[in-house]
């Protein structure tokens, strides 16, 4: 497929995961990449990579400037960095929900609110936001996290109902579990890491965990211009985890 041929996307946190994922989908289609990363040493070649932090608003102006000068304007935005949290909500003080919620919500819009003068010029302008299974289904010790990946939801639609007239669709991707690094080290740090592994592959109907490409396939056809009548959505790829029950 060439549907990203001429487009220049930004994808945050595409360093490794299910950015990096994305990033080679978009590359494959045609897209000109820029990646923003706090850490871009695993970062495509074929892309731009630019170190930034979303959570540092002067870096994010450098950086989202830095790719439409480079590259010639911006087309696309996916929201994809985004931090972890576990616990109740016991577990996390004040300064932990304003670190997550900064990240996870504030942070997207950052990047757009500094990418949309380039978005209004686009023929094609699509934003896609990363949400997460746990915005509509209770998982334990999740709060926090759940708290901020819901509040994605409501961003989205409150931005594609403000851009939509200006020719700029937002939507968002809400997967189950993934195979992504965090997962990983979540694992890495219970107390039995296979049973706890089994444990979170059994909470989705498919019985197997939601694999980064799949994902970044979801982005990319919310992110595409074949795609044009689809805004306001958001596309579950949990492997059944928030609609079915057997």
């Amino acid at each position: 497929m060439t549907d990203f041929t001429g487009l220049v996307a930004i994808i945050t946190g595409a360093a490794s995961g299910i950015g990096a994922a994305t990033a080679a989908e978009l590359l494959s289609r045609g897209a000109t990449v820029a990646i923003l990363d706090r850490d871009v040493s695993g970062a495509t070649p074929d892309a731009l990579a630019i170190a930034c932090d979303i959570a540092d608003p002067a870096a994010v102006k450098v950086a989202v400037a830095r790719v439409a000068e480079k590259l010639g304007g911006i087309d696309i935005v996916i929201n994809n960095a985004g931090i972890g949290a576990s616990g109740t909500v016991a577990d996390n003080d004040d300064a932990e929900w304003a670190r997550v919620l900064d990240v996870n919500v504030t942070g997207m819009a950052r990047v757009v609110r500094e990418a949309l003068p380039h978005l209004e010029r686009s023929q094609n302008a699509a934003v896609v936001n990363m949400s997460s299974a746990v915005a509509y289904v209770g998982v334990r010790n999740r709060a926090l996290y759940s708290a901020s990946k819901a509040a994605v939801v409501g961003l989205t639609l409150g931005m594609a109902a403000d851009h939509v007239r200006d020719g700029i669709r937002v939507n968002a991707v809400a997967p189950g579990t993934a195979e992504t690094p965090w997962i990983g080290r979540l694992l890495q740090e219970s107390e039995d890491p296979d049973a706890a592994a089994e444990a979170l592959r059994q909470r989705q109907p498919i019985g197997r965990l939601v694999s980064p490409v799949e994902v970044a396939r979801a982005l990319a056809y919310l992110a595409s211009p074949l795609s044009g009548s689809t805004t306001g959505e958001i596309l579950r790829v949990d492997g059944g985890m928030s609609s079915l029950r057997l």
